[in-house]
């Protein structure tokens, strides 16, 4: 039965592109209506579009699989923005006021109009955060109503790379498809992950993912911070290659045995001999993969440390942190946090705090968080609506349509290769007509070399025998033979035969006889 009610969204990781569609039920809790997903690692890189063709691509599979597992048209999708360009930047806004003057909601709009009108080169603002409001001397979140003659907005600007928005949007633009909304995936995240405790006492949510590492600061229910790390366990991946592995064969090491801290061995001896394998592929020492291993996680967790700490918020976390994402999954992850940040306070989320239904069941090791956050803060149902009937367009037509099409597109196919058969049949037919009139016309050359041997040895033979007339008119036989590469050897011969003849006419016999007496009868006398 085809869905009426839904909501739509798409995350673009730089693993996979993975779609989502679902409905809100009215105990706050999600039914999952379809889901699908394909390999994205060929077209985005750190959260990045770097090709568009095969991202939009991509998009239409993933989208139009949602379609038919909804037996719906798809007329919009929320667009999860992620990636390694986006980083917060605070911004400070103050407008004098006259004396006394109440401080309206629209006065407040006006700060934030303001500072959304700051010079950034390259970039721009996805999102703001206000964090607190000066009055006097007083830090306030919530002005209204206030009297002051001053007042100072505090603000963080969500910012990024100006292209990263506008290679999504060229994607959809490229598809059938709207963006209903473009949502903020780390701002999302946090909004399904972390408790209302832990938004208010303060912590850090640290999103492992495989290109990028994300880092959010909250405290008193506010975002103080973010920044996106340019590494995760891709990063991994590639460092257990060097060991001259192919990445598919290191990938699966890392999976296997892969540990973000290493618990020490009393005998160390025995620890550098084992050696970690994966059947019939490859075998790496034990000691030097562990190496590997918590070399690059130490690195990732400096960088988020360094972070947390440039937030100036790393002493006030009282709910610690919370580790997100894949690579949060890894044996022991926690342990590593503790050991650097000295923070023991530590969860891992593998899972959201939205209750989940339907017969679809996500994965819960933290890889579907952001999917969900995208699919609860979406707000406009994205059914595709016939503007004629007001109703769902009837999927089963569109499918009908389709294989209509299809139909149409397999019989051109056909009759174009029907039309290539009877050309290359043509083709055949005549290049065999041809080869069959150059044998016949070579074979008529060949009897008339023949013949014309015929004739030119007989009138040699002739020619042998005095009998000149009978010679000519065999060289005549064979000049009607038509071999103009023989004239010249016909024209010798008759030439010859000609001479011949007249050497030996009886005129010119008497007259050599005549000439002989007389000369003779002179010596005589």
């Amino acid at each position: 039965m085809a869905v009426t009610d839904f909501i739509a969204a798409i995350e673009l990781g730089s693993t996979n592109i993975t779609g989502i569609a679902g409905k809100k039920n009215a105990d706050g809790s999600i039914q999952i209506l379809a889901y699908a997903n394909a390999p994205s690692s060929d077209c985005i890189k750190k959260g990045a579009i770097f090709n568009l063709d095969k991202t939009t691509q991509i998009l239409v599979s993933v989208i139009q699989k949602l379609e038919n597992d909804l037996q719906a048209s798809i007329k919009k999708v929320y667009v999860g923005i992620g990636g390694q360009s986006i980083r917060s930047i605070r911004n400070n806004v103050t407008k004098q006021l006259g004396e006394d003057t109440k401080i309206s909601q629209a006065l407040i709009e006006s700060l934030m109009e303001n500072n959304r009108e700051i010079s950034l080169v390259d970039q721009e603002i996805l999102g703001v955060e206000p964090q607190e409001y000066k009055v006097g001397n007083n830090l306030l979140t919530e002005p209204v109503g206030i009297s002051a003659d001053r007042i100072e907005g505090h603000y963080l600007n969500i910012i990024a790379n100006h292209t990263l928005k506008a290679r999504i949007a060229q994607c959809f633009k490229q598809t059938k498809y709207e963006i209903a909304d473009y949502l903020l995936s780390p701002v999302v995240t946090a909004n399904v992950v972390l408790t209302d405790s832990e938004r208010r006492s303060g912590c850090a949510l640290v999103d492992l993912g495989a290109d990028t590492t994300t880092v959010s600061v909250y405290k008193n229910n506010i975002l103080r911070h973010l920044a996106v790390i340019p590494l995760g366990s891709n990063n991994i991946t590639k460092d257990i290659c060097s060991l001259q592995i192919e990445e598919e064969d290191a990938e699966q090491l890392k999976l296997r045995y892969g540990c973000a801290l290493t618990p020490p061995t009393e005998d160390e001896d025995q620890a550098h001999e084992q050696e970690y394998s994966i059947e019939g592929k490859c075998t790496v020492p034990a000691h030097k993969l562990e190496y590997i291993v918590e070399a690059r996680v130490n690195e990732i967790i400096s960088n988020v440390w360094n972070q947390i700490m440039v937030s100036d918020y790393g002493d006030k976390l009282m709910a610690g942190l919370v580790l997100t994402g894949g690579a949060s999954n890894m044996p022991n992850i926690d342990e590593a946090f503790k050991q650097i940040t000295k923070i023991e306070k530590i969860r891992i989320a593998k899972g959201c705090n939205i209750a989940l239904d339907g017969a679809i069941q996500l994965p819960k090791n933290g890889t579907k968080n952001t999917l969900i956050g995208l699919l609860v803060e979406g707000k406009e149902n994205c059914l595709k609506i016939d503007p004629r009937k007001g109703h769902q367009l009837d999927f089963i037509n569109d499918l009908a349509e389709q294989e209509a099409e299809a139909k149409r597109k397999e019989a051109e196919r056909r009759k174009a290769e029907e039309e290539r058969r009877k050309a290359e049949e043509e083709a055949e037919r005549i290049r065999k007509i041809n080869e069959e009139k150059k044998r016949q016309e070579e074979e008529r050359n060949r009897k008339r070399l023949e013949e014309y041997n015929i004739y030119v040895e007989e009138a040699r033979l002739q020619l042998s025998k005095k009998k000149y007339k009978a010679a000519l008119k065999e060289i005549e036989n064979a000049r009607r033979m038509h071999l103009a590469e023989k004239e010249e050897e016909l024209n010798e011969l008759e030439a010859k035969v000609n001479k011949e003849k007249k050497e030996n006419s009886w005129f010119d016999i008497f007259t050599k006889k005549v000439t002989n007496l007389s000369d003779e009868i002179l010596k005589d006398n």
